[in-house]
C-alpha cells in the first residue's frame, strides 16, 4: 500500500473535510474518527476526573502515533481524507498547547485575585485598627 500525501493549508475548514468525506463511506468514517479526536482533545484537555483524562490521553496518543497497521490510525485517516499528517498533527497539538497556556493563565489569575483579596482584608483590618487607636486617644494640651 503506497502512501501519498497531499499538502493542504493548515487551517482546513470543516466544509473541505465534509466534501472529502461525502465521496466514500470509508472516508465518512475516517472523517468521523478525526472529528471525534479533535473534539476529545478540546473538551477533555482540562478534565479532572479519571475518565475524562483517559479520553484525552487516548485522543492525544492517537494523533501523535505513527502507526500504519490499524486501518483507522491517524496516518491512514489522513491518507483517506487527502490530508498532510504533519500539518494536521501540528495544528491539533498546537491547540492543545494553547489550552495548557490558557488553563495556566486562568489558575494564575485566580491565585492573584485570592492573594489581593487576602492582602486587602489583612491590610484593611490593620488600617481600621490603627485609625481607631488614633481616634480614641486623648489629646494632651500643651
Amino acid at each position: 500500500m503506497g502512501l501519498t500525501f497531499h499538502m493542504i493549508k493548515p487551517n482546513l475548514s470543516d466544509e473541505t473535510v465534509d466534501a472529502l468525506a461525502n465521496s466514500r463511506p470509508e472516508a465518512a468514517l475516517a472523517k468521523g474518527v478525526l472529528v471525534q479526536a479533535k473534539q476529545d482533545l478540546r473538551r477533555f484537555r482540562t478534565a479532572r476526573d479519571r475518565i475524562g483524562r483517559e479520553i484525552y490521553a487516548d485522543a492525544y496518543t492517537w494523533v501523535a502515533s505513527d502507526d500504519f497497521w490499524w486501518p483507522y490510525s491517524f496516518l491512514n485517516v489522513c491518507e483517506v481524507l487527502g490530508l498532510a499528517p504533519d500539518v494536521l498533527r501540528t495544528e491539533l497539538l498546537a491547540e492543545v498547547q494553547l489550552g495548557w497556556y490558557s488553563r495556566s493563565r486562568r489558575i494564575a489569575q485566580r491565585i492573584s485575585t485570592l492573594l489581593r483579596g487576602s492582602l486587602a482584608s489583612v491590610l484593611g483590618s490593620r488600617a481600621r485598627i490603627g485609625s481607631s487607636h488614633h481616634s480614641n486617644r486623648p489629646v494632651l494640651a500643651n
